[in-house]
């Protein structure tokens, strides 16, 4: 057990704070699923438009791996399966039945999970189809199934602006949580980590390894819990999973079936009625949003504002994604803004992130407040990465595309949502989380 204290980093005050409970929302008609959101992979269709899916049927799987198949988050009716430029899979759209189906497999007994050994775990996932829940660092990407992970590490904690209060998400799911840890332990040789906050509602979770972890954002971050407790070097390998996704793995050993319900937050200055509210994954935005949209123009976004996906009122929550935030949409440029040192009262600016004037939240927008610039080196950057990284030369080396020293200075250990404080922090308006993912790319590509 490690305790660990993050210092660097920021905390951004964005008025729009979700309420502390689970309201029910309206239902939803349709769900979807992004296939071209899954890094490195090259997905092929087991479904056409007009065909009937239980939840838990396979959707498609990856070419790279046919092993790894996509579960159905949803019973009903292929609407709509939307293609991209050469024909890359955008969207499955699935209208959803009044009464949905559910294939549903052998079941355990909790106690008995914990015993099953690795085989029975792994395949009771692949033949399930969700599979695709776990991710592998580097990349980030989906694992290979046939290769064990050196470690598992699962953040018990968000702290992410406007996200998902876990301890509100998992306090009824904590039977399904533990049986999820029972069986991902199985996965791996090396330990399981859980790291959580000083105080949580799985603080009693056994079968695993737990740290507690405190400071600002970006410490809820899984790649920074890693980087504190076991770094990745070149050969390493680390598997992630979302908390709220182990008790979805949880659920499946227990009942025998995916069971897609999760809880989501619908957030931010723009919205009605801030708060945590029944979902389920690919759930669409406009049953989540039904009459929360205040007047004027917004956006939409899937995710936090930080490493959140643009979105629309008709589009759907990506499949790891577990909060909607809204924010007002400017193109605005306050007159002589450069004159002002910044208030707390009015906007958000680099000034208020360093000095913390004021204690109010803000009413975040989508403006820039200024354009893109030369790289101003006044350790922007490093005031809020909490990694012994230096971000600079390692941009540098990535804008370079040299290789050798982007090894050097420990790409391998990086991931954009990491870097997206930074973005947010640089005055140069540069988008740093972009930069290290062309950097990993560039990595994986050379093999």
């Amino acid at each position: 057990m490690s305790r660990l204290k993050i210092k660097k980093g920021y905390n951004i005050r964005i008025a729009g704070l979700p309420a502390d409970e689970i309201k029910v929302g309206q239902v939803p008609s349709r769900i979807s699923i992004q296939p071209n959101a899954f890094k490195s992979t090259k997905p092929k269709l087991l479904v056409k438009e007009g065909d009937s899916v239980q939840i838990g049927s396979p959707l498609f799987f990856d070419k790279n791996n046919p092993k790894v198949n996509w579960a159905s988050p949803g019973g009903g009716v292929i609407k709509s399966i939307q293609f991209g430029p050469r024909r890359v899979i955008e969207n499955i759209i699935i209208e959803l039945d009044r009464d949905e189906k559910y294939i549903v497999g052998q079941s355990f007994q909790a106690d008995s999970i914990s015993t099953l050994g690795k085989e029975i775990v792994l395949d009771k996932i692949l033949d399930a189809s969700l599979f695709p829940m776990i991710r592998q660092r580097p990349f980030n990407k989906i694992p290979n199934p046939i290769q064990s992970p050196d470690a598992i590490f699962i953040s018990g904690l968000n702290t992410a602006p406007l996200s998902v209060d876990l301890n509100i998400a998992l306090s009824t799911r904590l039977e399904s949580f533990q049986a999820g840890i029972d069986a991902l332990s199985q996965l791996t040789t090396g330990k399981l980590h859980l790291t959580l906050p000083v105080e949580s509602v799985l603080s009693e979770i056994k079968n695993c390894v737990i740290n507690t972890i405190s400071g600002p954002h970006p410490a809820g971050n899984v790649g920074i819990q890693i980087h504190h407790t076991s770094p990745l070097k070149p050969g390493k390998i680390i598997w992630t999973i979302n908390a709220q996704h182990v008790a979805t793995i949880g659920d499946l050993f227990l009942t025998g079936s995916f069971n897609p319900q999760m809880v989501a937050t619908i957030a931010g200055p723009m919205v009605n009625d801030p708060t945590h509210i029944a979902s389920r994954i690919g759930c669409s935005i406009q049953s989540l949003l039904h009459k929360q949209l205040k007047n004027g123009f917004s956006r939409i976004i899937s995710g936090d504002v930080l490493t959140g996906t643009e979105s629309s009122i008709d589009g759907f929550m990506g499949f790891y994604d577990s909060s909607i935030t809204v924010i007002a949409e400017t193109d605005e440029r306050e007159f002589l803004g450069w004159l002002k040192p910044g208030s707390s009262k009015t906007r958000y600016t680099l000034t208020n992130a360093y000095f913390k004037n004021g204690n109010r939240n803000f009413s975040f927008s989508s403006g820039l407040n200024g354009g893109i610039r030369a790289l101003v080196p006044i350790d922007a950057w490093e005031n809020v990465l909490p990694m012994d990284i230096m971000p600079i030369a390692l941009f540098r080396s990535i804008i370079a595309k040299d290789l050798e020293e982007m090894e050097q200075l420990g790409i391998i250990e990086c991931d954009p949502e990491d870097f997206a404080l930074c973005s947010f922090a640089c005055p140069s308006k540069i988008e740093l989380s972009e930069v290290i993912q062309d950097g990993l790319d560039l990595i994986e590509a050379d093999g």
